[in-house]
């Protein structure tokens, strides 16, 4: 015999014939209309949607949350849904008709498709793909929070398509897809200072990439997690994770490049010079013009653009100890920079580079070409403040900080302006900032 629902929501649920994958889709849908297409918009997990209907909430969830479920339920206030539903009134109120109506007409719809063919339209998935193609080149201009959000979305828009599909082509390209989306998020995660969860983002693209013998994909997360090692401070993974990614066939020249570039700062914090200079030489070789499907026909964060190379190649050259070739590169950054249309320039690859010639040109006591060379830092907008530049800033206040510069007005003045850059940005407010500003670039 089934038991009585807990709640007057789950009673209601059972009425309409709302399984979680139907309520979700409804309540997404439900707080569009109200909040309109917001990355910011409450959202309900499965774990949550049981917690909801078997009764076990304590309290109520967030006002809009509220709102999302009462528009979803005219008549009803949130604190009677998540109520025991009322033993004298078994009948509840008709569902609202026009909600009615638009609801079976999507049900029918998509119980057409899966009869049908249990497919999706190809154009779905051109669609999906467009909107994974365009995060990815417009993830430079965004900020790290931003981009989680959408990519978030976009993954949980994904989700929901492979699971109307059962042709084994259509799953493939939505696996990779779903790859290309949780190697964004870990990018951002790191980005906003989240290092355990970036790695794990990471191992789940990889894990795509491998199912789908998709090589790219397993060679760009396999960097990410690289460069996530080193700096967790564990110099010797980043190699092995490089080394492994570089050994893979079916990859670009671009992949390459990046790779080495990874390896070579990963040589360099292991304090092997002769292996960091020689790999810097392998990532600035032009290669044999081979390309594959992710860092060149996506490209944009998948991508390893010649002036994040010069940048990445600075940094190694400071941990070597060579000013003089990383204020040469980090220079040669930003005249590359300069060459792009304005809104193709990264403001992260921009204020990394200036960072960089900041403290090459610290480390020759140039404390005035260091000012000169951090102005176009203070202007990157604060939500854009992204891990690997707060790192970079950081290292200058550590820099300045030493006894030689105590008393002179500059270092004190720059100081304090490398101390309000680094609090009032995302890694610094969000994530593990005291671990994130100890260590090495």
């Amino acid at each position: 015999m089934r038991s009585e629902p807990r709640t007057l929501l789950a009673k209601l649920c059972d009425r309409d014939k709302l399984t979680y994958r139907r309520f979700d889709k409804k309540f997404n849908e439900t707080g569009v209309r109200l909040f309109g297409n917001s990355p910011n918009n409450p959202t309900c997990g499965e774990t949550q949607f049981r917690r909801w209907t078997g009764g076990k909430l304590t309290g109520l969830p967030g006002p809009e949350t509220c709102h999302v479920l009462e528009a979803m339920w005219p008549g009803y206030t949130a604190a009677q849904l998540f109520a025991a539903p009322s033993a004298d009134d078994p009948q509840v109120p008709v569902f609202d008709l026009e909600e009615r109506v638009q609801m079976t007409a999507r049900e029918a719809h998509d119980g057409a498709d899966a009869t049908a063919a249990a497919s999706i339209s190809d154009n779905t998935i051109d669609e999906l793909r467009d909107q994974v193609v365009s995060l990815a080149r417009r993830y430079h201009s965004l900020s790290a929070a931003g981009a989680y959000e959408t990519a978030d979305t976009l993954r949980r828009d994904i989700e929901r398509h492979r699971d109307r599909t059962q042709v084994p082509f259509q799953q493939q390209t939505l696996m990779i897809l779903n790859g290309q989306t949780a190697a964004l998020l870990a990018v951002a995660a790191f980005d906003l200072g989240y290092f355990p969860s970036a790695r794990t983002l990471a191992r789940t693209a990889a894990v795509y990439g491998e199912s789908t013998r998709f090589a790219p994909l397993q060679a760009y997360a396999d960097g990410t997690l690289a460069y996530i090692a080193y700096h967790s401070g564990e110099s010797n993974e980043a190699l092995s994770k490089a080394r492994r990614a570089l050994t893979y066939g079916g990859i670009g020249d671009v992949a390459r490049r990046r790779l080495h570039a990874i390896a070579a700062r990963a040589y360099a914090h292991l304090g092997d010079l002769a292996s960091a200079r020689r790999t810097i030489r392998l990532s600035e070789d032009r290669g044999q013009d081979a390309r594959d499907e992710l860092h060149d026909e996506v490209g944009g964060e998948f991508g390893f653009s010649e002036e994040r190379l010069a940048m990445s190649n600075s940094t190694t050259a400071l941990l070597m100890g060579d000013a003089e070739q990383a204020e040469a590169e980090a220079g040669r950054a930003i005249a590359l920079l300069g060459r792009r249309a304005r809104d193709e320039q990264s403001p992260h690859v921009l204020a990394g580079a200036a960072a960089d010639l900041a403290y090459a040109r610290l480390l020759s006591d140039n404390v005035e070409g260091a000012a000169e060379a951090l102005a176009p830092l203070w202007e990157v907008p604060t939500e854009q403040r992204k891990t690997g530049v707060v790192v970079r800033t950081a290292r200058i206040g550590r820099h300045l900080a030493r006894p030689h510069y105590h008393g002179s007005p500059l270092p004190a003045q720059l100081r304090e302006q490398v101390e309000e850059f680094t609090r009032v940005s995302p890694p610094y407010r969000l994530g593990p900032s005291a671990a994130l500003l100890a260590i090495g670039p």
